[in-house]
């Protein structure tokens, strides 16, 4: 009796340990939502041509202001942390938002990614500068955008255009700051596998699970 007892303890326990824990998280961690059903974009040009939406698309979006070169490390940084890892998935968009006239900056940009990375879901979308202010403030932000209307944060936003991030306040994020690779690789990778993990869960309950995600 004992040595049931014993081996039960060293092997079952465990094992129903870890089935417990890992199920709990998988089934009831979610990344809350910021700000509900943001506007999408206007009628803006974009670099590549496309017109972009926000409209059933997971979005990592940025502000890139106009010193778009200044803060061209930014980019390298999300790209190498984030957007090389996950862009491959069809359902998913890295957006840039810059001000009409920073176009050739841009270009550069995507240049200087273009020998390492596929940049396909790499997309720079012009506006004035009265556009993106309006479009910005619709986000109900904390922070708020630079002189330059830009931002070293990134947002992520849903297929329902919601706003998603952490809302418990010892630990509140609405954007992840790309000038620290450190952040991206922990705070924004989590809580990207979480948003993956939610559609992926959703595909899978509905029997229609595709490749996208």
């Amino acid at each position: 009796m004992k040595k049931n007892i014993v081996l039960f303890v060293l092997f079952v326990l465990p094992i129903v340990a870890y089935l417990f824990f890992a199920s709990g998280v998988n089934s009831f961690t979610t990344l809350p939502v910021i700000t509900p059903k943001v506007a999408d974009f206007g009628d803006w040009n974009s670099l590549n041509g496309k017109k972009i939406s926000l409209d059933k698309k997971i979005t990592v979006l940025g502000f890139a202001g106009t010193n778009i070169l200044e803060n061209r490390g930014n980019y390298f940084n999300l790209n190498e942390k984030i957007y090389k890892r996950y862009n491959g998935f069809e359902d998913l968009q890295f957006v840039v938002l810059c001000p009409i006239g920073t176009e050739k900056e841009a270009q550069k940009i995507v240049d200087a990614l273009s020998p390492f990375t596929d940049v396909k879901n790499w997309n720079f979308v012009f506006a004035s500068k009265e556009d993106i202010q309006k479009f910005y403030n619709g986000l109900h932000l904390k922070e708020k955008l630079n002189g330059d209307l830009g931002t070293s944060n990134v947002y992520i936003i849903d297929k329902e255009r919601n706003l998603r991030g952490r809302k418990d306040p010892k630990e509140y994020k609405e954007g992840y700051d790309t000038f620290h690779p450190s952040e991206l690789s922990n705070e924004m990778l989590d809580d990207f596998k979480i948003i993956l993990y939610e559609y992926r869960a959703a595909l899978k309950k509905n029997h229609n699970a595709t490749k996208q995600l």
